[in-house]
């Protein structure tokens, strides 16, 4: 699991049947400290997370394979939850 910030939403002309109903997200990854690490990586989202918002990520391929539905799906990412930003 990672975490990482909301930087903006994707939208797709053409998508995997897989990623039908899912709202797509770009997140970049953050380091321990909160800076920004690696590239951003394409997500799904079911919490309806914004711009902004810091998200705990999920790579674990089996999790997501079974959030959508089915085993032949190219997405790899989901959010698993929302960080608290006091």
């Amino acid at each position: 699991m990672l975490t990482g910030r909301v930087i903006g939403r994707a939208t797709a002309t053409a998508k995997h049947p897989s990623l039908a109903g899912w709202r797509l997200l770009l997140v970049q990854t953050l380091d321990i400290q909160g800076n920004a690490e690696g590239f951003p990586e394409l997500v799904i989202d079911e919490l309806g997370c914004g711009k902004g918002d810091t998200v705990l990520l999920t790579s674990d391929g089996a999790a997501v394979r079974e959030m959508v539905g089915t085993n032949n799906t190219p997405i790899r990412w989901a959010t698993m939850g929302v960080i608290d930003q006091e």
